[in-house]
Parts: C-alpha cells; structure tokens; sequence
C-alpha cells in the first residue's frame, strides 16, 4: 500500500511517499531521491522496496526550493546526455535550482527532516527500530548525514553521494555502510581513497563498490543516458543482502 502522507517535524509538516508491504514488515527504510525531487523514479524504487518487505518513508525534501518533478523535467537526459548544446543550456538551469540548497540553513534543515522520517520509522511498533537509510546523489549525501547524526540507524546504503564531514564527525557513525560509485563518476571518485582512509581512521565499517563502465547516476533506469542495467542489478541485489543482514 503506497500514499503520500505527511510526516511530522519540527518545521512543520513534510509530504513524503510511504510504501508499505502487504506482507510482515522487515523493516523500515528511508528512501532519499535526487536531486530532481521526488519523482516517479524515487517512487518506483520505494514500491520495490515495499515488495520485498521494507516499510519505506520517502520524504519530499525539495518542493518548499521549487524543485519538483515539473520544474526538474527534461534536465537530467539534457545533461547526461551526447548533445553538447542541450548540457551547456540545462547546466544554468540546473546550477539555478540548486542556488539555494548551498546554504547551511538548508542542511540543518534537511538533516532534522530525514531524522523526523527516520523517527516515524524507528517508532512505528512493526518496525520495531530496525531502521536503515539509502539515496540517491543528493540522497546519497543524506543517507551519510543520518549515520553521522543518528546512532540508532542500522545501515546505511548511499548511491554516489558526498560524505564531506571531519574525521570527528564520521567516528559518530555506528552504523555499517555500503556505498556505490560508478567509476566514470571523475569528482567522486577522486576522492574516494581518502574517504575509505578516513573511514578507516574513524573506525567506521565502510565498503565501496565501484563499477567500471558507469558514471554518476548509473541506477537510475529512467535516464536512459546515465542508466547501466548490469552495475544496477549488481547494486540492487548486494542492497537487499545488506538490508537482510543488518536491518532485517
């Protein structure tokens, strides 16, 4: 059973997607979409979740910015795709939209909405605080930003995301993370061995996984640009054993 519902923060009320299976629950999960906003993509994905048993909250983290499915339309293909007029026309539109989402108001802001989602989860008595977070670009930043805030999560799966904290910051994170990376994905994967080395440092239980022959949003199977259906199965599958290992 999917519906948007409204899901109770501090700042007031924040729509999301929630997906619940018909059958027992194994779980809860927060799902966090790109940075397109919560699209039917984002909404697919959390209805896949919910068919192998997970209660998913996939919160609408960016519609209050003016960034919607409508707003965000045809921009992805654009810049993923091979027309060099198209990405030169969709980059300031896209670095437009994104203005606002630089500022540390936003972040904080973000960071205590997914915690609320995360709270819904954690307290709902099927659940039973077995709660783990996965996302998607910007969602995959978040993902990382809930392990470090929140130490009752259990897993944390983030697909190409930024983890852009202090080594203090990531020694709070106690929840194990599998996270994805496509290596034609330049920016990220630049930095990833320091990232696995800070990691380390702070003790935390981290495995990437890189796939040669993808780039940035290589999941996304509505992008037929950026989509790689063999790097996708592959990630999918190593989710649900993560999830059934540390969550379920």
């Amino acid at each position: 059973m999917s519906a948007l519902q409204d899901i109770p923060t501090t700042a007031g009320p924040l729509s999301a997607y929630v997906a619940r299976p018909d059958g027992p629950v194994r779980g809860g999960l927060v799902l966090i979409h790109e940075v397109w906003g919560l699209v039917s993509h984002t909404r697919d994905v959390a209805d896949r979740f919910a068919r192998e048993g997970y209660f998913v909250v996939a919160p609408d983290l960016l519609a209050d910015q003016g960034i919607t499915e409508e707003t965000t339309a045809g921009i992805a293909e654009a810049l993923f795709g091979p027309d060099e007029a198209a990405r030169n026309e969709a980059q300031p539109k896209l670095r437009a939209l994104l203005a606002p989402l630089r500022s540390p108001q936003f972040g904080a802001l973000t960071t205590e909405r997914v915690r609320a989602c995360f709270t819904v989860l954690h307290d709902d008595a099927a659940v039973a605080g077995r709660v783990g977070i996965t996302g998607f670009c910007f969602g995959g930043t978040y993902s990382f930003s809930l392990a470090v805030h929140e130490p009752r999560l259990l897993a944390c799966v983030p697909f190409y995301g930024h983890a852009d904290f202090s080594r203090e910051e990531l020694s709070r994170i106690t929840a194990p993370v599998l996270a994805f990376y496509g290596e034609e994905d330049e920016g990220l994967i630049a930095g990833l061995p320091a990232l696995e080395t800070a990691m380390s440092e702070a003790g935390v239980d981290f495995t990437a996984v890189r796939y040669p022959g993808a780039g940035h949003a290589f999941f996304n199977d509505s992008n037929r640009f950026a989509y790689r259906a063999g790097p996708a199965r592959d990630a999918w599958a190593r989710t649900l054993d993560f999830l059934a290992r540390y969550v379920a």
